[in-house]
């Protein structure tokens, strides 16, 4: 067996594209190596068609402020989630100007994010929650209205034959932005290739195995002859997506213990009509059905990939048991072990909503789903709309020393004591976060280097190590020359 590398990097997702940009900065001696299950990087959860792009910097989506039991609206997580995009901002802005990711309107595009809400209660509860917002300095500039005529002028298709007498609200940030997260990935990776990086395709990554001397053995299959091999490294990272909780599983880590998934599935609708798509140019969320988990929020989206705008509504439940788009209708059972089937079957107890929502989904079908866009644009017709399939997502399920078990909404970094191999669990809004997702791995898995990397991190992250929402001028300034860099001044 030849020399172990330094870093192998599980998956040609945005998470490894991120952490695999940021270890070659900070230590470009290192020997790393990327496998890929697929033809090609990303082609699962990181790909444009198979998430919203929305951006999640929490402008628009509801589930980040809660409403407590006294009415109150909490803007803490809305606040650290618009902070950890900034983040990702940042890196981008300093890859662009620096040549390693191509120009801006590739990747990224300035689209206003609004929210919008029917009936008394739903108004009332937008309008407390604007009321809190804007004195966040990471969210100046958000704007309200009541006024039929204000949100037609954000927005005319919310309001083209809508029925007058309907209380209604909206916001809207017009710094939001629209992101393809593939093609960031791809021009991450393409970057990286060039500058020795082994970006290795149609490798599936089958088992982990800690080798005696704390290296890990990494044992692949080559997709295309079906050959075996394996390599060793000092430090594995598991950005697999859905496939991660398999591959931590067969690693034999402790850490792993007590976790599951639940896969839910995804498809929208879609028009690139261009009498269409020229009236709306904003991503517009809701509030989320009963029992609807937070991702599954119904937002009209307006999408930009490969320099072609169209518009997006959705999302739609679906349930494959595969844990990926391209993954095996064994994955939601091979899963089962002693530590985590009561934490799973206390979660399916536990969410009966959930399982009623997802039953309702399946049923609608395409006429039904029309009838739901009304809900947001009245004029909608079902000719001009197609269906189209989005990606997997596997949400975390974990042991819960009160409740047996919960469900868990967002991303979970699962490390082992060591700091020698790390994965990634979860879904939303983890592609607009991966830049802080992975800083939290890099301080967690490599203590006695993060100082040293510090000046560099800074370099590239200004506000690392420091939050902006509390520093009103940084706020200020940052927004302003990230939103300069990446050409989404508005």
């Amino acid at each position: 067996m030849s020399e172990p590398v330094d870093v192998v990097l599980i998956g040609g997702g945005i998470m490894s594209a991120t952490l695999g940009t940021l270890l070659h900065r900070l230590q470009p001696e290192w020997k790393i190596v990327v496998l890929e299950r697929l033809s090609e990087v990303a082609q699962e959860s990181s790909n444009a068609w198979n998430n919203a792009g929305t951006g999640h910097a929490a402008l628009c989506e509801l589930n980040y402020t809660p409403e407590g039991k006294d009415g109150s609206v909490d803007p803490t997580k809305a606040v650290a989630i618009n902070e950890q995009f900034q983040q990702s901002r940042q890196l981008w802005s300093s890859l662009v100007e620096q040549g390693l990711l191509d120009a801006p309107k590739t990747f990224i595009n300035a689209t206003p994010h609004m929210t919008f809400v029917r009936g008394e209660k739903d108004v009332a509860f937008l309008r407390k929650r604007y009321e809190e917002l804007k004195k966040q300095p990471l969210f100046a500039g958000i704007e309200y209205s009541e006024d039929s005529r204000v949100i037609n002028q954000w927005a005319p298709l919310l309001m083209q034959k809508r029925k007058k007498g309907e209380p209604f609200a909206a916001t809207r940030v017009p710094g939001g932005t629209d992101v393809d997260f593939g093609a960031i990935t791809r021009q991450l990776f393409d970057h990286l290739a060039g500058e020795g990086v082994e970006v290795v395709t149609n490798r599936e990554v089958r088992k982990l195995r800690k080798n005696a001397d704390g290296t890990w053995r990494v044992s692949y299959r080559n997709a295309l002859g079906k050959t075996p091999g394996s390599i060793d490294a000092r430090f594995v990272f598991v950005g697999a997506g859905g496939w991660a909780i398999k591959l931590l599983q067969s690693s034999g880590i402790p850490e792993i213990s007590g976790y599951g998934v639940f896969p839910i599935g995804g498809q929208f609708l879609k028009t690139t009509n261009p009498g269409i798509v020229a009236q709306h140019k904003a991503k517009v969320y809701s509030q989320a059905s009963v029992g609807a988990p937070p991702m599954s929020v119904p937002h009209l989206d307006t999408r930009v990939v490969d320099g072609e705008a169209s518009l997006l509504f959705g999302p739609f439940a679906t349930f494959s048991p595969k844990f990926l788009k391209n993954g095996r209708i064994t994955d939601i059972v091979a899963q089962v072990r002693p530590g985590n089937l009561w934490p799973m079957l206390k979660v399916a107890i536990d969410n009966p909503s959930l399982i009623t929502y997802l039953v309702g989904e399946l049923m609608k079908n395409h006429k039904k789903k029309v009838e739901s866009l009304r809900t947001f644009m009245p004029t909608a017709k079902d000719e001009d709309w197609e269906l189209i399939q989005a990606g997997q997502r596997a949400q975390v399920m974990k042991k819960d020393a009160d409740k047996g078990g919960v469900l868990q909404f967002g991303t979970e970094v699962v490390t082992s004591a060591d700091g020698s191999i790390a994965g990634l669990l979860g879904a939303s809004p983890g592609a607009s976060t991966a830049v802080s997702i992975m800083l939290g791995l890099l301080k967690t898995c490599f203590p006695d280097r993060i100082d040293a990397w510090e000046p560099e991190l800074k370099s590239l992250i200004p506000s690392y190590g420091q939050t902006l929402n509390g520093r009103p001028d940084a706020a200020r300034a940052t927004l302003a020359e990230t939103a300069r860099v990446l050409d989404i001044d508005v």
